[in-house]
């Protein structure tokens, strides 16, 4: 079968890496054993007794030549072709000069031997290396369990039979079945079966969702307790699994500027500290005529200089945010977009689906005197029993009792203004102001902000409903959290009524509101917000990536968050939060906000320690092993602290 020999060779794939990376611990490893056994034999005199001197020098050169060359044969061939193809400069030829300069030291007998330090050197930056495969490998983690969203195969039924196929072949309107345990591996909508989804992966949620026949399900969950027979409404390559896996594969491509610059820096700072490093030797030994001497300190001030900790460390940072933001179910599309939102101070929010839930529910029932509220929703209920529309359904939602149809005659929408009906031989009318008045009654005003569904019963009114569209848990913490983050500005576009917007605004403490805008309002006036905004200030604009792509694509910053299974959001944003959760904006502000932090850190601590020693290195007070430390020392710290950006609070 195809799937089953693409997973193999995936596998093999996977594990040729992983013996790779384990040979080069052993290879390191024996490296570094036999490196502390000729040290030893060196610095307690046993060569010296042995071979005598020079001869001790020489023998010395040779048992220090293998764990160099067992360390560092790979970095030697990688200068070499770098340079055979005019791509000279770069860490692995700063290792190869300097070190293999430190054992042509022997070349002068007169001076102290250095061998030592030249294996020493290679040997500490291969261990660096490992810390850095170490710390990517780490940070992959995260990422790798969204990768692992793929499913490998298809449940299709054929035959009285279950068929493994590739998810590309299903086609559309096919149905597909998933067992407990399996991945949903395209999306479609459950037809057959009930069960929970564990949709963690995905979302960062841990608590399962239920899913019966009807609900909408989205590739990359986890069926967990019942079998689901699923029609599937999109090609494989274009459901929710594919986008993510797409996104998350073209993150690195997207590079910050901090990250770029750091890049061009390595560009010019690697040719420029050569010939510093060339010059100072040459200068110096002219000067002076002690070519020992200076030819040291050039190939010391050469180990120093070497650019590992910035470049590997600062997109070390960037891939480890993200890989921390994944864990809470937040895509970046690439590190550009998340230095843009640590410097976001202003965030504009549509309301609908963002702040609150978008769907309708009954807040209130006011019954005149001489009704209460159960006769007044019970009439309401059963008047609207034969609508979809989004208020019939809250209502009958709200009754949650089972309603005889056959008690209801003569249903009928008037004027679109509500409904009239018979119901067990009453004549109810449910709808709004302009449905009472033209019946002769009167409504009667309420102080409760939200849509007025006025029931009359045999001519007489009886009372009102008042359904609105309620605010979401948390989205009054995270404006407090946003504000505790540094942002200025918390905004709301709506295209509601300016008084259920006021409502909103009031309840979730938000600066700024503007209500009753058209689509087309909604971009005029973020281009008025970022019109506004100051040279370092940026927009970050929060839809529900579906009706406001237009939007999103202008702000500085796009975040489309509720977004498992809207193609458009993942498309159009630059954030896509997985979940309907708004707190986790301020969480990704958090984690945007760490990683630009730690990419600083790490950029003024590795040029100021190598800045010191460089000093150092031209006066002659450094030495190789300070060098050593400059240079492998520094890139070392700077991972570890690289690593922080995946620990998410």
């Amino acid at each position: 079968m195809s799937t089953a020999k693409a997973s193999d060779a995936k596998k093999k794939k996977k594990r040729r890496k992983k013996e790779s990376q384990e040979h080069k611990l052993h290879r390191i490893l024996l490296a570094l054993v036999i490196f502390a056994v000729v040290y030893a034999l060196d610095e307690l005199g046993v060569l010296a007794a042995i071979f005598g001197e020079p001869g001790a020098l020489y023998a010395s050169f040779a048992l220090f030549l293998v764990p160099f060359i067992i360390a560092g044969h790979d970095v030697l061939e990688k200068a070499w072709n770098n340079i055979r193809h005019g791509k000279a400069f770069d860490e692995s030829f700063l290792m190869a000069v300097a070190t293999i300069g430190a054992f042509a030291m022997v070349f002068f007998p007169d001076t102290e031997p250095h061998m030592a330090e030249g294996a020493a050197v290679m040997l500490f930056y291969q261990v660096g290396e490992l810390f850095q495969a170490y710390a990517v490998g780490k940070s992959r983690k995260s990422i790798a369990a969204m990768m692992d969203i793929a499913p490998d195969y298809a449940n299709v039924e054929g035959d009285g039979r279950l068929e493994q196929v590739d998810p590309d072949e299903v086609a559309v309107g096919s149905v597909i079945v998933v067992k407990p345990g399996e991945r949903v591996p395209i999306d479609g909508v459950v037809t057959e079966g009930a069960s929970q989804l564990d949709t963690a992966a995905l979302t960062g949620e841990s608590v399962p969702r239920h899913v019966e026949a009807g609900a909408e399900v989205v590739s990359g969950c986890i069926n967990m307790t019942g079998v689901l027979h699923v029609r599937t409404t999109k090609p494989f390559g274009e459901s929710t699994v594919s986008r993510i896996l797409e996104l998350v594969e073209n993150a690195t491509e997207k590079k910050a500027k901090t990250e770029n610059f750091i890049t061009r820096f390595a560009r010019v700072y690697t040719p420029a500290v050569t010939g510093s490093a060339v010059a100072l030797a040459l200068i110096g030994g002219l000067v002076t005529g002690a070519w020992p001497d200076w030819i040291l300190r050039g190939l010391t001030f050469l180990v120093v200089s070497c650019p590992c900790a910035l470049v590997i460390s600062v997109p070390l940072s960037f891939f480890g945010g993200i890989g921390g933001a994944s864990q809470i179910g937040v895509l970046v599309k690439g590190s550009n977009y998340l230095e843009a939102l640590s410097e976001v101070d202003t965030v504009v929010f549509d309301k609908t689906g963002t702040l609150t839930n978008g769907t309708f529910e009954v807040v209130a029932i006011h019954p005149e005197t001489g009704y209460d509220e159960a006769f007044v929703l019970e009439h309401a209920a059963y008047a609207e029993s034969f609508s979809d529309h989004p208020i019939a359904v809250s209502v009958k939602k709200a009754y949650d009792k089972g309603i005889d149809q056959a008690l209801v005659a003569n249903a009928a929408e008037e004027s679109g203004h509500g409904v009239a009906a018979t119901v067990d031989g009453h004549e109810v009318l449910v709808g709004n102001d302009k449905l009472m008045a033209a019946h002769g009654l009167a409504a009667h005003p309420c102080d409760v902000v939200g849509t007025m569904l006025h029931v009359a019963v045999d001519g007489a009114y009886a009372g009102h409903i008042v359904i609105a569209d309620t605010v979401k848990a948390d989205a009054a913490q995270t404006i407090a959290d946003l504000h505790a983050e540094g942002i200025r500005r918390c905004v709301m576009l709506t295209g509601d009524r300016e008084e259920v917007a006021a409502d909103v605004a009031k309840k979730l403490g938000l600066d700024e509101y503007h209500a009753q805008l058209l689509p087309a309002d909604k971009v005029e006036r973020v281009e008025a917000l970022l019109a506004a905004e100051g040279e370092k200030g940026k927009l970050a604009f929060v839809g529900d990536g579906i009706n406001d792509a237009p939007v999103l694509t202008r702000a500085d910053v796009g975040i489309a968050m509720g977004a498992m299974g809207s193609d458009a959001a993942i498309e159009a944003a630059d954030i896509v939060l997985m979940d309907d959760k708004p707190s986790n904006i301020a969480r990704a502000k958090r984690v945007a906000r760490k990683t630009m932090r730690i990419v600083w850190e790490n950029i003024v601590f590795a040029l100021a320690v190598k800045l010191v020693i460089l000093v150092l290195a031209a006066f002659g007070v450094a030495n190789m092993w300070l060098a050593v430390f400059g240079d492998v020392g520094v890139a070392i710290i700077a991972i570890l602290n690289a690593m922080r950006a995946m620990q998410v609070e």
